[in-house]
């Protein structure tokens, strides 16, 4: 991740983001651990979970940093490009559900 549009995240950002709002940072971190902490769903289920999530709100920071945590957490290449792909069908398969409103607009123009 090169590029000008998304710097790196640094550790220097991550202290400062820390720094700037300590309490709320370190809720979030708490928060963040307990989410993806074994529960009902195993922790490389919530993993790809959250690779299919990041790719549909399309955060590369989100997408690099839980691709790699699946793995750690064991999910296979294949499970993880599943995942992209059912991230893939939800986008596209929002637009076409969303194709209802539209239908509707030219319905109404129609009377």
């Amino acid at each position: 991740m090169t590029s000008v549009v998304y710097p790196p995240a640094t550790r220097e950002i991550g202290d400062r983001r820390r720094e700037l709002a300590p309490a709320i940072h370190q809720a979030f971190d708490a928060f963040s651990q307990q989410v993806f902490a074994d529960g009902a769903l195993p922790a490389k289920t919530k993993q790809l979970i959250a690779v299919a999530a990041a790719h549909v709100t399309q955060c590369p920071y989100c997408i690099r940093g839980h691709t790699k945590l699946a793995r750690r957490a064991g999910a296979s290449d294949q499970e993880i490009m599943e995942a992209i792909w059912v991230a893939a069908e939800m986008r596209a398969g929002g637009a076409f559900a969303h194709s209802t409103v539209a239908l509707h607009a030219l319905d109404e123009e129609r009377q």
